[in-house]
């Protein structure tokens, strides 16, 4: 799978693009009001007409920037070749002109500009800093992401979206103090593109100890699934959680027996499994364990494909990786 589409909506808002360039509106009174949308600012990532800090310039002077409330970063120019520094720095500059704002997305970023694994980003963390009312932050794009260790009080939801998460990522978030996190999603990906954490890495999220309000936890697009559910089967954060996500990565029965014939699960409110290399037989045991309990159970194994080489050895992909 390839993610194909821009995001349709985030924070709760629909997603409105801020015109390019070459169809600005003479009329601004056309564009939306500035807190009934999340704003997408995006230029080519290749051949662009101006740069992102210069459609971001034009945004700060059409819209009545004290009122937006969510923000999308679409492609900078030569995604694949530059991180987004220069975008950072334009939104930590711009921080006194958003005080409303409490989402904010990087990189929303699809097949036809970059492929995921080839989006360059940088340390991100900047932003947090700069914005300490933000409740909900997302990043795609694994290659050269820094995220150190950060202490946020307000953030409610992390989003970070790779086709192989670095594992220096994986421990600084790990090691982020996020007292106020409900939801935390984690697109861990494959070795292949980066992916080097291993579960012990996790270990922090299993604890769940820094991360003392969250309700839904998603450690996904994994090749290392069976391992994350094993671990997650006596994690103490499991107990508290009303969605666990362990869809789009290598599951196969070990795994998900693992974590079937751990702790109760029948608090939860959804098991998502989807994109997973379970029997049929698994598939009905988990439905038929659960779903009585009110949990709803995504077990679909939604196309995901396995190869067989000449020696007979089986390879199983993650959902998104290159």
């Amino acid at each position: 799978m390839t993610i194909g589409s821009h995001l349709g909506e985030f924070h709760g808002l629909p997603a409105f693009t801020f015109p390019d360039a070459g169809d600005t509106p003479a009329d601004v009174s056309a564009l939306p009001s500035p807190d009934s949308v999340a704003w997408r600012i995006a230029v080519d990532s290749y051949d662009a007409k101006e740069e992102w800090e210069q459609a971001f310039a034009r945004f700060l002077e059409a819209v009545d920037t004290r009122q937006v409330r969510a923000l999308i970063v679409g492609a900078w120019s030569n995604v694949y070749d530059s991180g987004p520094d220069a975008v950072i720095g334009a939104l930590v500059a711009a921080r006194g002109q958003l005080p409303a704002l409490r989402g904010l997305f990087l990189g929303d970023i699809v097949m036809e500009e970059s492929e995921i694994s080839w989006i360059t980003q940088g340390d991100v963390t900047p932003l947090l800093d700069a914005f300490p009312d933000l409740e909900e932050f997302g990043v795609r794009g694994g290659n050269e992401l820094v995220f150190p260790a950060v202490r946020h009080e307000r953030l409610r939801s992390l989003t970070v979206e790779t086709g192989g998460m670095p594992v220096e990522v994986v421990r600084g978030i790990a090691g982020s103090d996020l007292p106020a996190l409900v939801e935390l999603d984690l697109w861990l990906g494959t070795s292949e593109y980066g992916g080097d954490a291993d579960v012990a890495d996790l270990e922090p999220f299993f604890a769940g100890t820094r991360l003392p309000n969250l309700t839904r936890l998603a450690l996904c697009n994994s090749e290392i699934q069976d391992a994350i559910c094993t671990a997650l089967a006596s994690a103490p954060v499991v107990a508290r959680l009303e969605v666990l996500d362990v869809s789009m990565g290598v599951l196969t029965d070990e795994g998900a027996t693992a974590l079937l014939t751990g702790q109760p699960l029948t608090h939860l409110k959804k098991l998502d499994l989807h994109h997973n290399y379970l029997s049929e037989a698994l598939r009905t045991r988990l439905l038929e364990t659960l779903e009585p309990a009110g949990v709803e159970v995504d077990a679909d194994p939604e196309d995901a494909d396995s190869d067989e080489d000449g020696d007979g050895e089986v390879w199983r992909f993650v959902s998104v990786g290159e």
